[in-house]
């Protein structure tokens, strides 16, 4: 029983580590908001310009900065079109990944639909200090609430949603 003991403590000691730890990483590669970044006009592939503060008003935003380039968003982009595909209040923005014809045809050879910023020569990621790909910033009424990098599960987007919604 007292190795069992040993064992438990040992274990939540370093889940605690690796929170800790991941926690720090986040803080430490959190983007920087531009200033007008809610008024800024942006434009989603082949449509109309919006703001991020009119996408976020009614509930909370998810802005997730990407590439195609990048190894990890092959992992969470999938993820990322299931919840717009479910109705999620979504916005994409793909950094430094061709112009928008190249971006479509990538897209559709993945098969993903979701709303695409297409920020080919990287001016907009500059303005949010994206140092890594990829990036989740969630939105609320025009305030960043939350952020985190690399890699994060379908269940981890879908809770941090659920969690500004409940807050807002």
């Amino acid at each position: 029983m007292t190795r069992l003991k040993r064992w438990a403590r040992e274990g939540v000691i370093f889940v605690v580590l690796i929170m800790v730890v991941m926690l720090g990483m986040d803080f430490l590669r959190a983007p920087k908001a531009p200033a007008s970044f809610g008024s800024q006009p942006l434009q989603i592939l082949n449509e109309q310009p919006l703001t991020l503060n009119e996408q976020s008003q009614q509930r909370p935003l998810l802005v997730y900065f990407w590439a195609t380039w990048c190894g990890v968003c092959k992992m969470t982009t999938p993820s990322v079109a299931r919840l717009a595909e479910e109705g999620e209040n979504v916005l994409t923005v793909a950094l430094r990944s061709g112009d928008n014809a190249t971006l479509e045809r990538y897209l559709q050879g993945k098969g993903i639909q979701m709303p695409v910023v297409n920020d080919a020569r990287g001016d907009l990621s500059a303005q949010w200090d994206i140092g890594v790909t990829p990036t989740f910033v969630i939105i609320d009424k025009g305030q960043v609430i939350a952020t985190t990098t690399g890699w994060t599960s379908y269940r981890g987007m879908k809770a941090r949603l659920w969690w500004a919604q409940i807050r807002g």
